[in-house]
């Protein structure tokens, strides 16, 4: 696995950008910029630290499938770290065995720093090979929506 790294500079505040980014007052914007890396993103469960929260999409059938994920830090407007530990499989979840062996135990961490201006967003997640350059393709397009959607 391999740990990427993205940023972005957005003219406001930071608690508005964690807001937006997470979907605590409008789901929609989190399923916004979200839809850069697959069209019908969304969530369910809490970013609560300590919760369970599972990004789920209907990508390749009517069938839900996702990510299983705990919130491990959620520290508002500064830090949010997401521990992935399962999938969604046609409704199944999957925590064990040969699918997930690879990526279990991934991070997922979004930084919230005030600027001058705002606010830089800096995100870093493990990632394996396999989709390490759809990541770099969906990430910088996803934070200019954010930036979108906050500015």
């Amino acid at each position: 696995m391999k740990k990427l790294n993205y940023n972005i500079e957005i003219n406001a505040a930071p608690e508005k950008v964690y807001d937006n980014m997470l979907g605590l007052s409008d789901k929609k914007t989190y399923e916004a910029w979200t839809a850069h890396f697959e069209p019908t993103s969304t969530f369910e469960g809490t970013w609560n630290e300590g919760g369970k929260i599972i990004f789920t999409s209907h990508a390749e059938s009517a069938e839900k499938s996702g990510m299983i994920a705990r919130i491990e830090k959620n520290d508002p407007a500064k830090f949010v770290s997401i521990l992935h530990y399962g999938m969604l499989e046609k409704g199944k979840e999957i925590t064990e065995g040969e699918k997930i062996e690879n990526w279990k135990g991934a991070h997922e961490n979004y930084r919230f720093e005030p600027t001058t201006n705002g606010t830089r967003v800096t995100v870093e997640v493990d990632m394996v090979d396999e989709y390490i350059s759809h990541m770099d393709e969906a990430w910088p397009k996803a934070l200019e929506k954010l930036k979108e959607i906050s500015e």
